[in-house]
């Protein structure tokens, strides 16, 4: 892309309003917080300690809206305790010169070394640093100074406690999460029906998981269907697919395959149910045709082998979201439905139990192993069947979330990680810090007064990629120059008073906490409608505002984006390297799955969940570096997009044939196939060696992985699941091959050796 199609992408991305679900509740509390502190400030002290205690907090309250599952409180205290401090340092050292540029040098490296934390940390980070910078002006004496940062840590406190007298729907983002992932699940299992091989993203599921780590006084107060209900959800999408594949389930055209559909519809419903019963809160309401559908007691008698096993898996898995989404029993018919409907959803989950717990051996396959929890022999008829371990043990109540204190050295480390030479955070870092010093000083040099406002605008504006910190910057100065100006005409034709003018100001910090997910620009606009209302209520005359800020802004956000043209990070030449990364998580991921066979641990063992885990985020990772390379103006020195394309269709293959693979893990105690364990090692090493290859721009070779494959002599082997599963991991790995064949770069990096050679 060139840097004029670069420009225009970005520009109108800064300026694009999306829709989204607005919280007045919340931006009403936020607002009335804010009104809180700056009448008590009015009351007590003067208007300068009034707009210092608004921006402590303005600012908590900005930390509540960010994308975090931590407890909204600690976000608000954190917020305004660092600001507190970091105003009493600046302070201090403000008239100091040389001081004073040593301390910020020191806050804008940390600030852009924090987004390694995640961006939540980050966004804090930048927006405590650039509020600093206008704080430090307000106090007169040390005494003053300490005086503002206990007022921003008391703007903080009020946030917090206001957060927990009123939480409005407090678990509501867990509930969504949940049911999101509930009803991805539902729409996987619709899809599967007409595509066998649809693809699936996993981002439902991983934000699910995010949303399960809770502190341990969040899991006592937990509403009890939002456990376990995540666990299920990530068991029932590989027996999903299972069930669906013509490879390893049930053929594409028959009876077999139309059965699968009619179980593929019913889950479907019965996720859908119970996605909205999370949702909303309420019982769970079960259609009748879905119910009768997995009662069926005949889908063992029309299903065979893999497929048979995937469904029983399926019933049984089912049965267990029932449980969960509706743990007290009050599930219901839907509304068309007969009054039966409830009796049968009952039956379900009984049937559903059954099929946990009693092992039954198909007849007329000897080697077949057993279904998942049957007995390895049934009982007389007139005898119940006698209980057994189940096959699926449910996964853990919860997934603890480290306090802050114990996050302190997390943090530490991530930021520590990030400093060697090709960090891409490690650049933004130094970027930010270079911007800071270089607008402070202008902005000091000149005869503005405030000089602040330029490197205010350029460290809230920088992201460490390039589309957000050209788009935001874009949008800053749009949303200031007519936030700015639309204040100041207010303040021209009203001439307002102190109290009027601080109504004002929190009436603009109201609207942009209600809209400020909709667009930077549109809270830019009240963002600055906010900050002129607030220093008019300190005494500043509009005069002295309005062409500073607009000038100032303008030069901050053109200094921002000089520095990553100066000194960028980009993204497209770290392609490959992201590739390699996924390739060799989701290598780890299929050896860990294969080795199962040749030691059976059961289908919840711990590693094969871990190696998972690792390889969706070195997945998701690989998506977020394509989408920002997509639109930097860069020359592709990496893959080309049709070879990225290629490699990420043969890397999502090779991961699904795992996960198809993992959906049949045999139980503890099983059979073992002593030959996967050789595949298992070739499956890693090789891997791991592709991925140095494709960094190297070579094209990776498979043959330890064929040469385990030949010498299969197939003793132990229970069913096709193994064979199949082997062979379309080694055609995966193939295609990756293939792709970077293609490739314009790696051909020429061929041709380099063969003239070296």
């Amino acid at each position: 892309m060139s840097w004029l199609s670069a420009l225009g992408h970005t520009a109108r991305a800064g300026f694009a309003v999306e829709r989204r679900r607005l919280e007045p509740l919340s931006a009403l509390r936020g607002a009335l917080g804010l009104a809180f502190v700056i009448g008590v400030s009015l009351w007590l002290f003067s208007p300068a300690v009034a707009a210092s205690s608004a921006f402590g907090a303005y600012q908590a309250a900005i930390a509540t809206f960010q994308r975090s599952w931590r407890p909204r409180p600690q976000l608000a205290l954190v917020s305004g305790a660092t600001l507190g401090v970091s105003t009493f340092l600046g302070y201090l050292s403000a008239s100091h010169l040389a001081l004073f540029l040593a301390l910020l040098a020191t806050w804008a490296f940390l600030s852009g070394l924090s987004w390694a934390a995640g961006p939540t940390v980050g966004v804090m980070a930048s927006s405590n640093v650039a509020i600093m910078l206008i704080t430090i002006t307000l106090p007169s004496s040390v005494a003053e100074a300490a005086g503002h940062a206990a007022m921003s840590l008391f703007g903080g406190l009020v946030q917090a406690a206001l957060l927990v007298l009123f939480p409005f729907r407090r678990w509501r983002p867990h509930r969504d999460a949940l049911a999101d992932a509930l009803a991805a699940e539902a729409d996987y299992a619709r899809r599967l029906r007409h595509d066998p091989h649809a693809d699936f993203d996993p981002e439902p599921l991983m934000e699910a998981r995010e949303a399960a780590q809770l502190t341990p006084r969040e899991h006592r107060h937990r509403p009890a269907e939002l456990s376990g209900a995540r666990g299920l959800a990530e068991r029932i999408r590989p027996v999903l697919a299972s069930l669906a594949d013509p490879a390893l389930g049930a053929p594409a055209e028959g009876v077999e395959r139309d059965r699968v559909r009619e179980l593929l519809a019913a889950a479907a419903a019965v996720l859908d149910a119970a996605a909205r019963a999370v949702r909303r809160g309420t019982p769970l309401a079960l259609d009748a045709p879905s119910v009768a559908t997995l009662r069926t007691p005949d889908t063992g008698d029309v299903l065979t082998g893999p497929a048979r096993r995937a469904a029983l898996r399926l019933k049984a898995l089912l049965g267990d979201v029932i449980e969960t989404a509706d743990p007290a029993g009050r599930s219901t018919a839907a509304p068309d439905a007969p009054p039966q409907a409830a009796a049968r959803a009952d039956a379900v989950r009984e049937e559903a139990t059954r099929a946990t717990l009693a092992r039954t051996q198909e007849p007329g396959t000897p080697q077949e192993p057993p279904a998942p929890g049957a007995h390895t022999a049934p009982p007389p008829p007139d005898e119940p069947p006698h209980p057994v371990e189940p096959a699926e043990p449910p996964a853990p109540a919860v997934l603890h979330r480290p306090g802050l204190i114990s996050l302190i050295p997390v943090m530490a480390r991530s930021m520590r990680a990030e400093l060697r030479p090709d960090s891409a955070i490690l650049r933004h870092a130094v970027r930010v810090t270079a911007v800071a010093l270089l607008g402070y000083l202008i902005g000091t040099l000149l005869p503005f007064g405030h000089g602040y406002w330029a490197p205010l605008a350029a460290v809230m504006v920088m992201r460490p990629d390039f589309s957000r910190t050209y788009s935001r910057a874009v949008a800053r100065f749009g949303g200031t120059l007519l936030g700015v100006f639309a204040a100041t005409g207010i303040l021209q034709l009203t001439e307002p008073s102190v109290r009027v003018s601080a109504l004002l100001a929190v009436v603009c910090a109201a609207l942009m906490y209600l809209l400020m997910r909709t667009g930077y620009a549109v809270s830019q606009f009240f963002v600055s409608g906010y900050v002129v209302f607030l220093l008019g209520m300190g005494g500043e005359e509009w005069t002295q505002t309005v062409p500073e800020r607009v000038v100032l802004t303008l030069i901050g956000g053109v200094l921002a984006m000089a520095s990553y043209a100066l000194f960028p990070a980009w993204e497209t030449p770290r392609l490959r390297t992201r590739l390699a990364d996924w390739l060799t998580a989701a290598g780890r991921y299929a050896a860990e799955v294969v080795e199962r066979y040749a030691t059976p641990a059961g289908p919840d063992d711990t590693r094969v969940r871990t190696a998972l885990l690792e390889a969706r985020a070195a997945h998701t990772a690989w998506q977020e570096a394509l989408a920002r390379a997509a639109h930097e103006p860069v020359r592709s020195r990496g893959l080309s997009r049709t070879s990225a394309d290629d490699a990420e269709e043969a890397i999502g293959a090779f991961s699904r044939a795992a996960m198809l693979m993992e959906a049949h893990l045999p139980e503890r105690g099983a059979v073992p196939v002593p030959a996967a364990q050789r595949l298992a090692h070739a499956l890693r090493t090789t891997t791991e060696r592709g991925a140095r290859d494709l960094r190297d721009r070579r094209v990776p070779q498979w043959d330890e992985v064929r040469a385990a494959l030949a010498a299969w002599d197939g003793e132990g082997v229970p069913d096709r699941v193994v064979r199949r599963g082997a062979g379309m991991l080694l055609a995966a790995l193939e295609q990756v091959s293939e792709a970077a064949e293609e490739s314009p770069s790696f051909a020429e990096s061929r041709a380099e050796r063969a003239a070296g050679e």
